[in-house]
C-alpha cells in the first residue's frame, strides 16, 4: 500500500524548468507529502574540463568547497544541515559534479541558502587546503591499489586516449600536488558561473518555492556571454591486451565497445536491452549459458557509461584464470550469434520488463528523482521523467538487429585480459 501510495504521488508530480537573467537553469518537481526534499546543485566542472596539469582539480575543489567559505567557518555547513535534520552529499564525473542536501520540506529555505553558501563562495583557505590536499593523496594512493580501480582505469586509458575521459578523476600524485589555491579558485570562478550551473529541488514544496529560488543566492552567479560550443568526440581505440594485476584474485575478461554520446538517449535505450538480453538475470543468454550450465564463469556484467562526449558499454566478467581463454572464445561466440537473429521475441519482451522495472527503481526517491532532472537540464536534455518507458515500444527485434547489436560486435571492441600476479 506504502509504495503504491508512493507511485501516485511520484505519477502526480508536477515539474517546472525556467531560467534565471544569468542563465543558470532551475528545476523544481512537487512531489506532495514526500517525506524528504531534496536540493540538488549541478555545475558543468567535471574532470572534462581541466587542463593540462590540473587533473585531479575538480574533485579536489569538491573536497575545499565542504571546508567552508566566506560566511561558514570549517564544519559548520555539515552542523547546520544536520540540526535541521537533514544530510549531505556530493559527487565528481566526468562531465560534472553535483552537490545535494537532503531535508525535511518545511527546511527547504534554510537549506537553500546553506548550500548556496558553501557553492558559490568558498574560502578555499591555505591551511585547510594544505591538510585537505593530503586527504586527497591518500585517496589516490588507496586507489590505486585496487585491482579492480587498476583494470578499470588501465581500459579506460587503452580505448580512450588522448581523450580526457582517458585519465583519473582523483588525478595523480604529482598533478595533485602541484595544485595551490590561487589556481583551484580560478577553476571556481571559471566554471561555476550561470550558464554551467542548474539547481534542482525535488519533494513537496511550498507555495512560495519560485520565489525563495529566484530570491536566493543563486541569481549571484556570475553571467557571461554564451560561448560557442566546441565538441570532442571521442575517438575508440579497438585493441586487444593481456595485463598482469596485483592482488587480484581469480581472472577478468574486459570488453569496452563505443557508445554514443548521451544526448542521442533512444540509442541508449536500445543498448540498455540488449545488454539486459545479455547479462540482467539467470535467464539472461550469457549468464544461462556460461555461469548456469557450462559453468565456466563466475559473475558478467554490463554496465553502460553514458558520458555527453560519447561514453562506452562495458563487459566484465569474472572467472577461474584457467577458464579465460574458454570463457573469452563463448562470449566472442554469442556476441557474434546475437547478430544472427539470436534474439527471440520472448528475449525482447522479457528486458523490456526488466528495464522499465530499473527506470521505476531509479525514481522511487526525491534525490533520485532531483539527480535524473537536474543531470537533463544541466546538459539541455529536457523530457518528461518517464519518456524513456513509452520509448521502450520503439525497440522492435528487427531494430535491434539494425542499431544496435552492432555496437556489440566483438570486432569493434577493446579487450583486456586480466590474469593474477603469479
Amino acid at each position: 500500500m506504502h509504495k503504491d501510495l508512493t507511485w501516485f504521488r511520484i505519477f502526480r508530480m508536477k515539474v517546472n524548468h525556467w531560467s534565471l537573467p544569468n542563465g543558470a537553469t532551475c528545476v523544481v518537481a512537487d512531489i506532495e507529502q514526500s517525506t524528504l526534499t531534496c536540493i540538488d546543485f549541478w555545475c558543468k566542472g567535471g574532470s572534462l574540463y581541466e587542463m593540462k596539469d590540473e587533473e585531479g582539480m575538480a574533485h579536489f575543489l569538491e573536497h575545499m568547497i565542504f571546508k567552508g567559505s566566506k560566511n561558514l567557518k570549517e564544519g559548520e555547513f555539515d552542523l547546520k544541515i544536520e540540526s535541521l535534520g537533514g544530510s549531505s552529499n556530493a559527487a565528481t564525473g566526468l562531465d560534472d559534479v553535483h552537490y545535494h542536501v537532503l531535508i525535511p520540506p518545511e527546511k527547504i529555505e534554510e537549506g537553500l541558502k546553506l548550500i548556496l553558501e558553501l557553492l558559490l563562495f568558498p574560502e578555499i583557505e591555505q591551511n585547510a587546503f594544505k591538510m585537505e590536499k593530503e586527504v586527497v593523496l591518500e585517496e589516490i594512493a588507496q586507489n590505486i591499489e585496487q585491482p579492480d580501480e587498476i583494470i578499470y582505469m588501465k581500459l579506460l586509458k587503452e580505448c580512450l586516449t588522448p581523450h580526457r575521459y582517458s585519465k583519473p578523476i582523483l588525478g595523480d600524485n604529482k598533478t595533485v600536488r602541484s595544485i595551490h589555491p590561487k589556481q583551484m579558485k580560478l577553476f571556481h570562478k571559471k566554471h561555476y558561473v550561470g550558464k554551467n550551473c542548474t539547481l534542482c529541488i525535488a519533494g513537496d514544496l511550498p507555495k512560495e518555492i519560485y520565489s525563495i529560488i529566484n530570491n536566493s543566492k543563486l541569481k549571484e552567479l556570475k553571467k557571461i556571454p554564451k560561448e560557442k560550443v566546441i565538441t570532442n568526440e571521442t575517438t575508440f581505440n579497438k585493441g586487444y591486451k593481456k595485463e598482469i594485476i596485483p592482488r587480484l584474485e581469480g581472472g577478468r575478461i574486459l570488453k569496452a565497445w563505443k557508445l554514443p554520446p548521451a544526448k542521442e538517449q533512444m540509442i541508449i535505450l536500445g543498448a540498455e536491452i540488449i545488454a539486459t538480453i545479455l547479462c540482467e538475470g539467470k535467464n539472461s543468454l550469457i549468464v544461462k549459458e556460461l555461469r548456469e550450465e557450462k559453468r565456466i564463469i563466475e559473475s558478467i556484467d554490463i554496465d553502460l557509461q553514458i558520458l555527453e562526449e560519447g561514453g562506452l558499454i562495458l563487459l566484465d566478467v569474472s572467472c577461474p584464470e584457467e577458464n579465460l581463454q574458454f570463457a573469452e572464445i563463448e562470449i566472442n561466440k554469442i556476441l557474434k550469434e546475437l547478430s544472427r537473429g539470436l534474439v527471440k521475441s520472448k528475449d525482447l519482451e522479457r528486458a523490456k520488463k526488466l528495464v522499465i522495472n530499473n527506470i521505476y527503481y531509479g525514481l522511487e526517491l526525491s534525490n533520485q528523482i532531483a539527480s535524473t532532472l537536474g543531470s537533463q537540464a544541466l546538459w539541455g536534455r529536457h523530457q518528461e521523467i518517464f519518456k524513456s518507458i513509452d520509448d521502450i515500444s520503439y525497440w522492435t527485434t528487427s531494430r535491434l538487429n539494425e542499431l544496435i547489436i552492432p555496437l556489440f560486435n566483438p570486432e569493434n571492441s577493446f579487450t583486456l585480459i586480466a590474469e593474477p600476479e603469479k
